[in-house]
């Protein structure tokens, strides 16, 4: 089991430091220059993922909580109300990427090109409506989530080895759980769509391109480039949900503390949030030509 800690440590600390780099570098970008939508996406992006792992369960500010002496009830509330919240923002600024760059690349003759003009104006209002709608949505792991007590063990299930979700009234879970479906159904939806509206925008483009010019003269456009990332993360994401969603039923219909379990589903929730910047740090080309440069003046200082 320690050998399995060591690989979410692992996982978490190269996940929080490559987050940190394209936080830093988005924030030099919007500060310093003329920012594009995108950077403004992608700059929440990295903050929501470094709290994803730092509230992760175990792991980080729980153990920071506990050194400090705080009251485990708060540690449990706190934590995994921000790390539920911050899996919330995580998707639906997915499928925020999947919309943006839909509308981006959509041809001046379809229907979403009128919103390409107004797509920053657009962005900042949808940023504001998926922060307020996670904070809210969530709110009932303030009550229902909170430190194990084993004189009531029976009624509870146990989430960590200090945390436990409490009972609640059938008729709250069932609306608390068909909103959240809803939610989810929906973002993964769109996810789709836009991933296959962006495939056939591709493969069009393709076929134009390969009746005007040498199929061995033909360069990757940024816009291309940045449509297959996109592409590769929304793919990913709706696999990691899937394979997140199987454990989580799995936990549920347990209904009890399963350490193995529970491990493996911390490791597949961070799967996405590690993989996401390194993704974003190999298909920018901002960012290769500042580590191109940075390296440069290393070399030449040795």
């Amino acid at each position: 089991m320690s050998s399995i800690k060591n690989v979410l440590y692992f996982q978490s600390g190269l996940g929080v430091l490559a987050n940190m780099f394209l936080l830093f570098f988005y924030i030099f970008i919007i500060l310093g220059h003329r920012p594009k939508p995108m950077d403004l996406i992608l700059c929440q992006f990295s903050f929501v993922h470094i709290l994803m792992f730092l509230t992760a369960g175990d792991i980080w500010l729980s153990d920071l909580f506990e050194s400090l002496n705080i009251e485990n009830d708060f540690i449990c509330k706190a934590t995994f109300y921000t790390g539920r919240v911050m899996r919330g923002l995580s998707m639906c600024i997915t499928c925020l990427l999947g919309v943006f760059q839909a509308v981006t690349i959509s041809p001046s003759t379809s229907l979403l090109a009128k919103f390409k003009h107004k797509l920053k104006k657009y962005i900042i209002y949808a940023v504001f409506y998926i922060w307020f709608l996670n904070f809210s949505i969530n709110s009932h792991m303030i009550v229902y989530v909170g430190g194990f007590n084993n004189r009531s063990e029976t009624n509870q299930m146990r989430i960590t080895k200090t945390c436990s979700h409490f009972p609640m009234n059938n008729i709250i879970k069932e609306l608390i759980l068909t909103v959240i479906t809803l939610k989810d159904v929906f973002l993964v939806g769109v996810m789709l769509t836009t991933s296959i509206y962006m495939v056939i925008i591709l493969y069009r483009h393709q076929r134009k391109c390969k009746h005007l010019h040498s199929i061995r003269h033909l360069r990757t456009s940024p816009e291309k480039k940045a449509t297959q990332t996109i592409l590769l993360l929304l793919v990913f994401f709706v696999v990691m949900y899937w394979v997140d969603l199987i454990i989580s039923s799995t936990s549920v219909l347990l209904w009890r503390y399963d350490p193995i379990i529970l491990t493996v589903q911390k490791f597949v929730v961070n799967v996405y949030p590690t993989i996401t910047p390194l993704v974003q740090i190999s298909s920018d080309k901002r960012i290769i030509n500042v580590l191109k440069n940075l390296w440069l003046k290393c070399h030449q200082t040795v």
